[in-house]
């Protein structure tokens, strides 16, 4: 059985738009958009892992609030766990990584590619 790596994801939005990035070459999954965020660590809990990858991949730190979705998907190699968090951000994100970011309208989130784990999120927000 594939290892389940636990993912946080953050749910930003301003002005009626989302922040999302694009992941980069050389990673799972590359060229998809997706909200930002990543790996939990060890004993780190889902907040805290969601600030500290913000500031590694966006030069922000995040007030996170409420989990909005959790789901666990199944790719041929891996299993993701992944929590969807409610954040705000203190400052203006800034791509440290060199990935693409964009501020999406909620109905416009389902016409970019995102990876299977996030089609029921997208549907939401885009029903909300």
């Amino acid at each position: 059985m594939a290892p389940t790596i636990v993912v946080t994801a953050a749910v930003v939005e301003r002005d009626g738009r989302v922040l999302v990035t694009r992941r980069q070459r050389g990673v799972h999954l590359e060229g998809l958009w997706e909200f930002p965020g990543g790996k939990q660590e060890d004993g780190e809990s889902l907040a805290a892992c969601l600030d500290r990858e913000l500031r590694e991949e966006l030069d922000v730190r995040a007030r996170v609030g409420e989990e909005i979705y959790t789901t666990t998907h199944d790719y041929p190699e891996r299993r993701v766990e992944l929590h969807f968090l409610r954040c705000e951000l203190d400052g203006e994100p800034r791509p440290l990584l060199g990935q693409e970011i964009r501020w999406v309208a909620r109905g416009d989130l389902a016409s970019l590619e995102f990876p299977p784990a996030d089609a029921e999120l997208i549907r939401i927000l885009g029903t909300a």
